[in-house]
């Protein structure tokens, strides 16, 4: 049932006293909309590296609270209208004209013209024209079955009974088509939502799928999809130059959850004009001990984008085998370390008396200008972001070092920023090589923007059930985020590889990856 909406009064002082408190309403939520959006677009700019768990809620927060008003203010707004209000006291931003991308179907709904013309009553008309105003729409997901109808023929000659060869199924035996894993996977890796949240959404549409058959399927594709992960990861340690990081991932042990990991690697030479595709290979151990490390780049030498872990650093020994990896400092771990320092607003939020430090806020300010001359090459080639940083980089990086050196030299061992600032100091030489070599970014960020989504993941899914659920999903993650590293949507890429991999060459593998796959879609839809 309809509530009625509030009767308009009739009293015109009261009337009065209604506009006035709709205008307050509306002119205080715009005024702190465009505050929080203000908030969060600095927060977005300010943040060269992944922002840190802390600063991610903080934002999601603010976030949540932008989101909270718009729907206030609409909601004003509608009440407003209703009670026949006039509503002038801001001045809202003028609309865009939404262009709905030109794939999604179009149905047409033709509004009935007027049989005879209201101001005279002739029936005379003659159209002129049309306007049309779109909107965005959906339909609900449609399970179907697909019935495989398979022949048999009798030979009037010989009596013998032919039929068709069953069709190939993703999993032995199993009746999941291929879209429908595609999707459980991409739910489960990429959307993080656990089997039994998928279980009870299909449940409510009417589809009873356990979670241990559903856990079955996911087994079964990743034992499916093993050769893709394994081509994908000897692409990414092909390359020149990668990225490295890890992040930390819950463990379902008997008495209580255990911390494993989730190693990283990542390869994109696009910074420095590279053509190669990207792509991203995930490892799991069930700790951060150094020789997973020294497992995962065995046979790697070349230049490993990485922070100060000190596990990597047999990996830098010149007596290596099959060489030495070339050590590149991450620049925006070494600012982050000094932000922290130099961070008003969390200071403000601090009960304790605190005082900013002037140094690290210098600091900052110096790495900002360093950074800002990164972004101006990035894409370039190899040689020509050599020659800008040489020309315009290399004196503020000097002047940086310089002044640290002397700013250091006055503060005690014990001092914050006395250790912020050891972190680049004690690595020097590994955070000035990439004056000399076009192919090293300024920062690691490329490494952890693939391990963002992991972060955020854990507050769904809690925790892997096991060592072995650790490697399933890092074989997933590899195949999802590589597709999403070359803009392939993974959910249609996984079904189309599922529906195909079994009756593929396995010589020609490489053809399923995922920029592989999406440049023969292009030239099919060329056709």
């Amino acid at each position: 049932m309809v509530e009625p909406a509030d009767p308009v009064p009739d009293d015109k002082d009261a009337l009065k006293a209604a506009l006035i408190e709709a205008r307050a309403k509306l002119s205080g939520a715009e005024a702190l909309i465009e505050h929080l959006q203000l908030v969060i677009a600095k927060m977005k700019r300010e943040m060269f590296g992944p922002r840190s768990e802390r600063s991610q809620r903080l934002l999601d927060q603010l976030e949540l609270e932008l989101e909270e008003l718009a729907a206030a203010r609409a909601e004003d707004e509608a009440k407003a209208e209703a009670a026949g209000v006039p509503v002038q006291g801001f001045t809202r931003r003028k609309a865009k004209r939404r262009n709905f991308p030109d794939h999604l179907p179009r149905r047409r709904v033709v509004h009935p013209a007027p049989a005879s013309c209201p101001g005279c009553g002739s029936s005379k008309l003659s159209k002129i024209g049309e306007d049309i105003t779109e909107t965005l729409d959906v339909v609900p997901r449609q399970w179907l079955v697909t019935e495989h109808v398979r022949e048999k023929f009798s030979c009037r000659a010989c009596e013998k009974i032919s039929q068709p060869p069953a069709p190939f199924h993703v999993i032995a035996r199993g009746f999941a088509g291929a879209s429908l894993l595609a999707m459980m996977l991409v739910g489960k890796y990429a959307n993080h939502q656990p089997l039994n949240r998928q279980s009870e959404q299909y449940a409510r549409e009417g589809i009873e799928l356990s979670v241990s058959t559903m856990a079955d399927h996911v087994g079964a594709c990743a034992a499916t999809l093993m050769p893709l992960y394994e081509l994908i990861k000897a692409h990414v340690f092909a390359g020149e130059r990668i990225h490295g990081d890890d992040t930390t991932v819950p463990v379902l042990a008997k008495v209580k959850t255990r911390t494993g990991r989730i190693w990283t690697y990542v390869r994109d030479d696009r910074p420095f004009g590279g053509r190669d595709p990207p792509a991203a290979v995930f490892f799991y151990s069930p700790d951060r001990g150094g020789l997973h490390p020294e497992r995962h780049l065995a046979g790697y030498s070349g230049i490993l984008q990485a922070d100060a872990y000190s596990g990597f650093n047999k990996l830098y020994e010149p007596d290596r085998r099959p060489g030495p990896i070339i050590e590149a400092g991450c620049w925006a771990h070494a600012r982050r370390k000094l932000f922290e320092l130099a961070d008003i607003a969390a200071k403000a939020r601090n009960r304790k008396p605190t005082t900013i430090s002037p140094i690290a806020f210098e600091a900052v300010r110096k790495f900002d200008a360093i950074f800002a001359l990164e972004r101006s090459i990035n894409g370039s080639a190899a040689e020509v972001r050599v020659a800008a940083r040489q020309k315009d980089a290399a004196p503020l990086v000097e002047d940086l070092i310089d002044w640290m050196r002397r700013e250091r030299a006055k503060l005690s061992r014990h001092n914050e920023v006395a250790k912020a600032m050891d972190y680049m100091l004690k690595r020097i030489d590994a955070f000035t090589r990439f004056l000399e070599d076009g192919r090293i970014c300024l920062s690691n960020n490329a490494a952890e923007r693939t391990l963002r989504g992991i972060a955020l993941g854990r507050k769904s899914w809690l925790f892997a059930g096991s060592d072995r659920g650790g490697e399933r999903a890092a074989v997933m993650l590899t195949l999802i985020q590589t597709a999403k590293l070359n803009d392939v949507d993974p959910q249609a890429w996984l079904a189309d590889v599922l529906a195909r991999i079994a009756d593929h060459k396995i010589t020609d593998l490489a053809a399923l990856l995922p920029w592989n796959w999406s440049s023969a879609l292009r030239v099919g839809q060329a056709a």
